[in-house]
């Protein structure tokens, strides 16, 4: 627990560098800016459905995510009909609204944060939710989304019990609030730190709340969530002095702050003792009252911190030192602007919405999660400073190391750097000496399978990222694959496969950690480490040790050599032998060694035979019930989950890519859109994103790591990267239509591409891949072996 201290140097920290921030809010004049393609991004899209994005405020890679919370399931009442919809706290079938918080996932399947509600309001000072029935009951209010705005790094809705027009935008670490009240002689604004988007399982440990003087308040606490012990803390400032407050313990007291007045019935601009206007406790709510509300607009500005008070009111001061709203705005925008450049698509209205939501989604997270002084909290518990780097946080590894990861090795290769050392400080500080697997906040989760954040390191040391400690990776690498403690390594190594009877979901942890494994090898090799090399190729062909060949499908096998006697490849257990998956999926997890795993079919037709009865096989919905993550149907195949991304460019490798082309198009139409409910399944922190920005280019990373790209077919006219190195690579098309949807022919640099896929250097090197297209397959192009993806086990 922590407790500030009353000395009379701490205030002076406090209050430095107020003076001069304490301004009446000056003239904006609205003047607009030039836009850029940020002026594409819908932040509604994903909102509906089951896309778990938010539609707040954020700026590229921001610690804050400043956005509204439309329901919080309470403790003590069954969280399943509803909960998961609400992962990033809000829904757009919800409306009404609680307010809004200052930390939000985008697209995870599972949730934390929502840390500092605050909420406005007129009449009844509520400190109490209310109800969805009864919004009037509480603080909640009606909202509709005829009234409600946002655009990259803002948010905006009309309160409409409280004729109360919200407004917010941030910063990296800092956030503004801009409430304009239309009536009422008393506005009030709650802050309340019992608040989280899984109340039922997000537990405040400890918070606090201190008033510093009329216009600044430090509020903190601690949860216990996904994230265990994981403390916020918060500097808060007004734009007009508040005329009187009330520190809220509702385990204990409610202390009134009555105008912060002397003994003697004095009104002071700072607080004469500061420790009387302090209160702890488990469930702390503060709030802040204003006379003649609809004088002008309040604002509110909010610095966060992990690390101290001190800290949260220096990243405030630092970011937003001014009251100007729209100037925070317009940097926000000018942020998203600069990043979304990186890829410049054209196409329709629809196209370039879709695309650059995409991206705006993808280029969220990881995120950035030190303080601006340096200072952050690591997973060891301890207050660490980077030095030389900046600290990320947020690596949602089964997800992100497929597409998201790679796409950013060439919109944003600086911060893959920053990222990789992020992972490294991680293994450091890790007391099970881990490279990180689920993180977020400076905690691990042990989320998810697999030990993916090789493959990232792997595949940006490849591609010519080095900035980070080569030595340190090589240790870290080494070490989480062959940890004696985690998820049946051991087992692994020793059986050449997880068995089924020591762990569950074994047969997906055996094919992850094969796929991770060529990239470990795949690192060495590069760094000239022959016998590392060959011991992880060689445990890159563990997969072939749970394809059971009397079925021709991936199986559950125990330690004593028995195959598993309930298999069913349509069902998906939880804790079953699959990972949020089925046989019929899982059986395809070989993307490092697709050729190899046609030879165990026996060759490209029962490969391609099985892989056209995935996407035609109708799923029983009975059969996957215990999995909420399993969405976006075709089939047997789940788009909506991570372990299907991969499967449609599978076809390529097998000689016939026109049917890649052919479900690409067939996912795009059926399972996306530029629409609330547009995303298949939940984003996943930017995964399923990146699939939809490469796969509308026209190629797709099926395996990070061996630096090729499967080509798909292009869903958008042109795009093109600007890469670091100064040049561009370009896409273009000819032809491209609704029916026209196949590839006739493709040209590299005017040079006729033959072959169904393009390669790291044929990106890095610039130039123009062009494509035409019609309404007919083309099945000559790609299909000899010679023209196919490379596979691990050709060559060597």
């Amino acid at each position: 627990m922590s407790h500030p201290t009353t000395t009379g140097k701490w205030l002076k920290l406090c209050l430095a560098g107020l003076l001069g921030s304490l301004i009446h809010l000056p003239a904006i004049a609205s003047t607009p800016p030039k836009l850029g393609n940020s002026q594409f991004v819908d932040p509604f899209i994903g909102t509906g459905g089951d896309g778990h994005t938010f539609p707040g405020a954020v700026v590229p890679f921001g610690m804050m995510q400043l956005s509204p919370d439309t329901e919080a399931v309470s403790r003590g009442v069954d969280p399943q009909p509803e909960i998961y919809k609400r992962c990033a706290g809000y829904h757009h079938d919800d409306t009404t609204m609680l307010g809004f918080s200052h930390t939000h996932f985008s697209g995870t399947g599972h949730s934390d944060l929502g840390d500092l509600l605050i909420q406005p309001m007129v009449g009844v000072a509520h400190t109490k939710p209310g109800t969805v029935n009864s919004p009037e009951s509480g603080y909640r209010s009606r909202f509709s989304h005829d009234r409600e705005w946002a655009e990259p790094g803002y948010y905006a809705v009309d309160l409409l019990d409280y004729d109360i027009h919200a407004e917010v935008s941030t910063t990296v670490r800092a956030g503004i609030h801009r409430y304009t009240f239309s009536r009422g002689n008393t506005g009030h604004v709650l802050m309340d730190l019992t608040h989280s988007i899984y109340n039922f399982s997000n537990k405040v440990i400890w918070s606090d709340a201190r008033v510093v003087d009329e216009q600044t308040l430090l509020l903190h606490r601690r949860t216990n969530g996904w994230a265990k012990n994981r403390p916020t803390y918060f500097a808060v400032q007004f734009s007009r002095p508040f005329d009187d407050i009330e520190l809220i313990n509702e385990d204990n007291a409610r202390y009134r702050c009555n105008g912060c007045l002397d003994k003697g019935g004095n009104k002071h601009s700072t607080i004469v003792n500061p420790a009387e206007q302090y209160t702890a406790g488990k469930a702390i709510k503060v709030m802040a009252h204003f006379n003649k509300p609809t004088d002008k607009p309040l604002l509110i500005k909010v610095g966060m911190s992990a690390v101290s008070h001190a800290n949260a009111l220096e990243n405030l001061q630092a970011e937003i030192p001014h009251w100007n709203f729209e100037q925070v705005r317009s940097e926000a925008r000018s942020a998203w602007d600069h990043e979304l450049a990186g890829i410049d698509m054209q196409g329709e209205l629809k196209e370039k919405r879709q695309f650059y939501t995409a991206m705006y989604h993808a280029l969220q997270a990881p995120s950035i999660y030190q303080d601006v002084n340096g200072q952050y909290l690591g997973v060891d518990g301890a207050i660490h400073k980077a030095e030389g780097f900046t600290n990320y946080t947020l690596f949602s590894l089964w997800d992100t190391y497929r597409a998201l990861h790679p796409l950013l090795t060439y919109v944003d290769p600086a911060r893959v750097n920053d990222m990789i050392t992020s992972m490294l400080v991680h293994y450091q500080q890790s007391p099970n000496k881990l490279l990180p697997i689920w993180s977020f906040q400076g905690h691990e989760t042990w989320t998810m399978i697999g030990y993916h954040a090789v493959s990232v390191i792997a595949d940006a040391y490849l591609k010519g990222i080095r900035g980070f400690d080569v030595e340190l990776a090589k240790e870290a690498i080494l070490a989480t694959a062959n940890h004696p403690r985690f998820d049946a390594i051991p087992e692994y190594k020793q059986f050449g496969y997880v068995p089924m009877d020591v762990l569950p979901e074994s047969v997906s942890i055996t094919l992850e950690y094969a796929y991770d494994d060529f990239t470990i090898a795949r690192f060495f090799e590069a760094l000239g480490d022959k016998d590392n090399a060959e011991e992880f190729y060689r445990r890159s062909q563990f997969y072939r040790n749970v394809f059971d060949k009397r079925v021709n499908f991936m199986r559950g096998l125990d330690s004593k050599g028995n195959w598993d006697p309930d298999f069913d490849p349509e069902e998906a257990k939880y804790m079953g032998p699959f990972t949020e998956g089925n046989s019929y999926q899982y059986t395809f997890y070989v993307p490092h060694d697709v050729q190899g795993l046609i030879d165990l079919f026996g060759g490209d037709k029962p490969f391609v035979e099985r892989l056209d009865t995935l996407f035609t096989k109708e799923l029983s919905l009975e059969k996957i019930k215990e999995h909420e993550d399993i969405a976006g149907l075709i089939g047997q195949y789940a788009h909506g989950n991570e372990p299907s991304h991969h499967i449609a460019y599978l076809y390529n490798y097998a000689g016939e890519p026109w049917r890649t082309q052919q479900r690409i198009r067939q996912i795009m139409d059926t399972l996306s859109s530029d629409k609330p409910d547009g995303l298949a399944g939940n984003d996943d922190v930017g995964q399923m994103s990146a699939w939809y920005v490469f796969s509308a280019i026209g190629f797709y990373p099926v395996a990070p790591g061996d630096l090729t790209y499967a080509i798909g077919a292009p869903q958008v006219p042109q795009a093109s990267f600007r890469l670091a190195n100064g040049k561009t690579f370009a896409m273009t098309t000819e032809g491209l239509s609704q029916d026209n949807l196949y590839i006739q022919s493709v040209t590299l640099n005017g040079k006729a591409l033959k072959r169904s896929y393009v390669t790291h250097d044929d990106i890095m090197q610039g130039g123009k891949l062009h494509f035409v297209m019609g309404n007919k397959p083309n099945k000559a192009w790609a299909k000899a072996k010679s023209q196919r993806p490379p596979s691990s086990t050709e060559g060597r």
